[in-house]
């Protein structure tokens, strides 16, 4: 270990001299090494291929990003600071380095890169989020309420979960509860008695989560207040001449609803405000935590004047910090928070098959990034415009979708399968949330220990049987080192299955002998998965 470190460390100091004198640092790409990393969801394209390039800065590609890079012949890159990265001509080209960089050789497979990297940069915290989000279904009311959130459905909506004969867990009250953003108060005109709604759910088994930001409406008491405080981000407007005297208006950004204020965490008067009505939430209406969502590197304007200089993926780390004061949380943008007790949801996918086959990269290329507490989007896909239309709806796809969610670490549902499924689908759906309840305590051992270790929990093939061909494998993967799940992504009934070396048994009871390139037939009912007996 101390002769690792030591090397890990000249090679930061020789990087740090290199980049200095360099303005790109080229690394050649060993014969059949491939690299993985960046950006989650970007995952569908890993390994990279020549010409793919992406820079980090500004950009988390609405989803979770860290700053390294990992590669199954044991290397990693690392950087405090965001950094451009370009595959061509075999060739691993980094510019735009707006830090020192770390090169490190001293593994000799992706699992030894990833360990390498985690146990010096973003070390596991020995931190659990709330185990509910693990050992039950969530339940968000996105798709069933989209901007509608209101009372009446939504106990309507936790009641129908328990009257269709799914187990209570986690429930999300999505977002426009509020009258405006940046008020921690229900609306009147929805919410007779919040506090009420939220204690008749707790009867019913669930704990109670809402959906917050970092935005603030302008032109709203609130908003002036904050700005009067400058607890804003500050915008850059010359009158006078002189930068600190004409620095007084807000940063308006524009986003998915809209153009807001944006909340300035390197000011700790700004987190400390934030953290207090977050507080106010809990105590007045009883709620056990919060949905934090936005947050992306890309809502941080670079030339943005804030309390203290810091790049927008830096605003977008500190979004993450607000987040471990609250065990019941959930992020879907990231930047550099691997290892922390935090909840990483995949960003919202489509209602379709393209969408739904990203779920198994996107998740495994997560915990590559050292994010373990990971769920996969909403069960059918989270963007609710693929909804308008009950023609538009795939049955199918909802019911493998559930599948496919079922043995990751979390399973959510949003769009309510008694309204939109058949009976015979229903029951299949309910009969995925049957297979999590009996794999339900591996995956908690497996929660608990990626809070010590920081090992994934779902991982890819190619990190559980290293340098055995599996690096492009994208349609199963690994539930800890003994189960290989296996879900249809894909319309119809066969599927090819990839066995490493061992000896398996399938789900249904049939001996199978790796390595071997299998095909399967797999019923609409069935989610298909192997448990490795003998290596």
């Amino acid at each position: 270990m101390i002769k690792a470190l030591k090397i890990c460390l000249l090679a930061a100091m020789f990087c740090t001299a290199y980049t200095q004198l360099r303005a790109q640092t080229s690394i050649t790409i060993k014969n059949g090494e491939k690299w993985f990393g960046g950006a989650v969801n970007e995952a569908h394209k890993m390994p990279f291929k020549d010409g793919y390039s992406y820079d980090m800065y500004a950009d988390t590609r609405g989803n979770q990003a860290a700053p390294l890079l990992v590669s199954t012949k044991g290397r990693f890159i690392w950087s405090e600071e965001p950094f451009k990265f370009t595959v061509e001509n075999n060739k691993l080209v980094i510019s735009n380095a707006k830090g020192a960089l770390t090169i490190d050789s001293t593994g000799n497979d992706l699992r030894a890169a990833f360990r390498n990297a985690a146990k010096l940069f973003f070390p596991s915290k020995n931190k659990l989020p709330d185990t509910l989000l693990f050992s039950k279904p969530q339940y968000n009311t996105w798709i069933e309420l989209v901007y509608n959130q209101n009372q009446k459905d939504i106990l309507s909506y936790a009641h129908a979960i328990i009257d269709n004969g799914f187990p209570p867990g986690v429930i999300m009250i999505d977002d426009n509860w509020a009258d405006y953003y940046g008020r921690f108060d229900f609306r009147a005109d929805r919410f007779t008695n919040a506090a009420a709604m939220v204690d008749e759910l707790h009867s019913l088994g669930f704990k109670v989560m809402i959906w917050v930001s970092p935005f603030v409406s302008p032109d709203t008491e609130v908003f002036r207040e904050l700005l009067d405080k400058k607890l804003l981000l500050l915008a850059k407007t010359v009158k006078t001449g002189d930068p600190q005297k004409d620095i007084d208006k807000p940063a308006i950004i524009e986003w998915w609803n809209g153009h807001s204020a944006v909340l300035d965490f390197t000011n700790s008067d700004a987190k400390n405000w934030y953290q207090g009505r977050l507080d106010h939430m809990v105590k007045t209406y009883h709620l056990d935590g919060f949905k934090f969502d936005a947050g992306d590197a890309d809502f941080y304007p670079p030339d943005a004047v804030s309390f203290k200089p810091a790049t927008p993926n830096e605003h977008s780390r500190l979004w993450g910090e607000i987040g471990l004061n609250y065990p019941l949380n959930e992020y879907r943008a990231m930047w550099k928070m691997g290892g922390e007790p935090l909840v990483q949801r995949l960003r919202d996918k489509k209602h379709n098959w393209e969408d739904l086959q990203k779920l198994i990269p996107h998740l495994t290329t997560a915990g590559l990034l050292g994010y373990q507490f990971t769920c996969p989007d909403m069960i059918g896909g989270g963007e609710y415009g693929s909804f308008i239309g009950r023609d538009k709806l795939d049955e199918q796809l909802v019911v493998r979708s559930a599948q496919c969610s079922a043995l990751m670490p979390m399973m959510q549902f949003s769009v309510a399968p008694w309204r939109v499924l058949s009976k015979d689908n229903l029951a299949i759906v309910k009969k995925a949330v049957n297979i999590r309840a009996k794999y339900t305590p591996y995956i908690m051992q497996l929660v608990k220990q990626a809070a010590v270790t920081g090992e994934p929990i779902a991982r890819s093939m190619e990190y559980e049987f290293p340098n055995q061909g599996f690096a492009d494998v994208k349609g199963q993967f690994m539930l800890g080192s003994k189960y290989l799940v296996a879900p249809m992504v894909a319309s119809g009934t066969m599927k090819t299955v990839y066995l490493p070396k061992g000896i398996w048994k399938n789900d249904l009871g049939k001996i199978v002998k790796g390595p071997a390139k299998i095909e399967i037939e797999v019923a609409a009912d069935r989610l298909p998965v192997f448990e490795l007996i003998k290596k």
